[in-house]
């Protein structure tokens, strides 16, 4: 079994463990714990997808995780990517109160907060080369290139890959695979 795939039964079992747990601290550590597995696919997802040269002009270029809106990761982001790199580049971490502070960027988390602003978003990084990863309901058919959505107790990936060719990103068949492929909407 390969390493994506290991990954994604642990965190289905991750995933049902929380939603079984109860209470008022309980419902507050399945967030917890939902927003540690999904800082970890957003840290995979630099393993998976390549960026056109001219997002990355150097070897040394970082690659960088950006967070747009009300971060719900809390310091479990900055945690998974710590000393972390993908060949030779360090993976570091930004967040962004709106999207035209986004400058560089390669993935970029677009939380929930942002729901009312979803088509600004996306018509503001339009030919950019951002796999932009969002929450909301229907957000790879929609706004954006990989949508997470929790359902019967399991973490799905939803992949776009017009939205993802668009953006001129090539995204793994490994992570495909692990995948509900998508097409745009509206």
């Amino acid at each position: 079994m390969d390493l994506l795939r290991r990954l994604l039964l642990g965190l289905t079992l991750s995933i049902a463990v929380l939603c079984a747990e109860g209470g008022a601290a309980g419902a507050e550590g399945r967030m917890t714990r939902e927003y540690d597995m999904k800082a970890i696919f957003l840290f995979q997802f630099a393993d998976f997808v390549n960026w056109p040269a001219s997002t990355c002009p150097d070897t040394l270029t970082p690659i960088t995780i950006g967070v747009l809106g009300n971060d719900p990761f809390g310091a479990g982001l900055d945690e998974v990517v710590a000393g972390e790199t993908v060949g030779a580049r360090k993976l570091v971490v930004r967040r962004f109160r709106t999207v035209e502070q986004v400058d560089s960027c390669h993935v970029l988390f677009i939380c929930a907060s942002e729901a009312g602003r979803l088509e600004h978003i996306h018509a503001k990084l339009m030919g950019r080369s951002v796999l932009t990863v969002g929450e909301t309901k229907d957000f790879a058919a929609r706004y954006g290139i990989v949508g997470f959505d929790v359902q019967r107790n399991r973490l799905k990936l939803r992949i776009n890959v017009a939205a993802a060719d668009s953006a001129k990103l090539t995204i793994s068949s490994k992570l495909l695979r692990q995948a509900e492929l998508v097409a745009s909407k509206g």
